[in-house]
């Protein structure tokens, strides 16, 4: 399994969760769980995902969110899971 964090923020606007969870789906990336909340306005989204399946590469996808953030308004960040785990373990 290639588990994958993914992190979306910004204003919250109506299709946010539609647009990434539609390219995630299209591309064959595996959700596994999701957790969002809307703070004032402001929209947060955590993924956990599995790219072990997935039709692009971990760059191309990453490039693709990139590429819908700016479409939708939004930051979407993409980490590995052992790379997201060593940068936050004290």
């Amino acid at each position: 399994m290639k588990k994958t964090i993914i992190t979306v923020v910004g204003k919250d606007s109506v299709g946010i969760i539609a647009k990434v969870c539609t390219y995630l789906s299209e591309n064959k990336v595996n959700i596994l769980d999701i957790s969002q909340t809307i703070v004032q306005g402001y929209f947060n989204m955590m993924m956990i995902a599995d790219l072990e399946n997935a039709a692009k590469d971990f760059s191309a996808v990453s490039d693709d969110l990139d590429k819908i953030g700016e479409e939708i308004g939004c930051i979407i960040k993409i980490q590995r899971e052992d790379i997201f785990d060593k940068m936050h373990r004290l």
